[in-house]
């Protein structure tokens, strides 16, 4: 591989971790709200959380585009008050990944928490353990193999996201060019078509890796606590 490809390897791969852990701790709490609380509007909430899956990417970039935006309100205020801006840079494409692979995870998080006995969380109350001592040495470990397999899956979401990332952050090499632009981009490069497939056959091969790993660590979890 050329220059080309590393460079839209690396940054991809550093996009995905980065937008897998952005997304982590937010994707437990949301997760733990739409499955245990009886929050009012946890519905509306629900419909929140997983209209990225339905709606068109680029809706969804251009959203960020109006929120976090150099003359956005909100974008504005971080520029003038801490110097962050989000729009042109590889931080704006981790914020648009997460935000696409935000659904994924919670769903996977969410069926693993609604899956926990909650005899043994009450059990663990009667014997005198605080509330936070149950979510960490009881909840929390039963839902390990949702935790797992949903990161596992946002971050290969993560690594195929375009739609919101070009109208977001650009197409700018070095910077916003992750896998997917490179190889639009060399779509529409005259004799691109070699870098094209070889960006198409790396693409794959990582989706498939990250399908197979999040498969491999939901059954070794599953063993580990004695469900199967």
């Amino acid at each position: 591989m050329g220059g080309i490809e590393w460079d839209a390897l690396l940054l991809s791969l550093k996009v995905g971790a980065a937008s897998t852990a952005l997304c982590l701790p937010f994707a437990i709490g949301v997760a733990w709200l739409l499955s245990r609380s009886r929050l009012p509007g946890r519905a509306l909430l629900d419909g929140i959380v997983h209209a990225p899956l339905v709606l068109p990417p680029v809706v969804i970039g251009y959203l960020l585009l109006i929120s976090l935006g150099t003359r956005a309100p909100l974008g504005a205020w971080l520029k003038s008050t801490f110097g962050i801006q989000l729009i042109f840079t590889t931080e704006g494409v981790v914020v648009a990944a997460a935000v696409m692979a935000f659904p994924l995870m919670v769903r996977a998080i969410r069926l693993s928490l609604d899956s926990v006995d909650r005899g043994l969380e009450v059990a663990a109350r009667t014997l005198g353990a605080s509330r936070l001592d149950v979510l960490f040495s009881v909840t929390l470990p039963l839902m390990l193999p949702g935790i797992l397999s949903g990161a596992m899956m946002a971050f290969a979401a993560s690594l195929g996201e375009f739609g919101a990332t070009i109208t977001f952050a650009s197409n700018i090499e070095g910077e916003t060019r992750t896998l997917p632009l490179a190889i639009y981009t060399a779509t529409q490069t005259p004799d691109g078509d070699a870098i094209a497939l070889r960006l198409v056959a790396l693409s794959m091969a990582l989706a498939v890796a990250a399908i197979t790993l999040s498969e491999w660590l939901h059954r070794r979890t599953q063993r580990w606590l004695g469900r199967h």
